[in-house]
């Protein structure tokens, strides 16, 4: 009988939590909500596989490129610095 006792109050604490947030509207509001962000993401235009596929590609480029460039600088920084030292 020891080990029910939690779960009763887990059970009685969550029904108090349920009808509090139920008299507050907070349902109707989240409900609201829901409707709302799928109605606007109606609206969107969303790209075509392949205007998809192509601005990947020009990110995965991009970052490439910039990881590269990163790297350069740093390994040029670290040699002058060596140097000077």
């Amino acid at each position: 009988m020891k080990e029910i006792w939690p779960i009763i109050a887990v059970v009685v604490v969550a029904s108090i939590a349920f009808v509090f947030a139920w008299r507050q509207g907070m349902f109707l509001r989240l409900s609201n909500y829901w409707r709302e962000t799928m109605e606007e993401l109606h609206k969107c235009s969303w790209p075509t596989w392949d205007e998809l596929t192509g601005s990947t590609a020009v990110v995965i480029v991009s970052v490439g490129v910039l990881g590269g460039f990163t790297i350069a600088v740093d390994y040029l920084v670290t040699q002058v610095i060596r140097f000077i030292i």
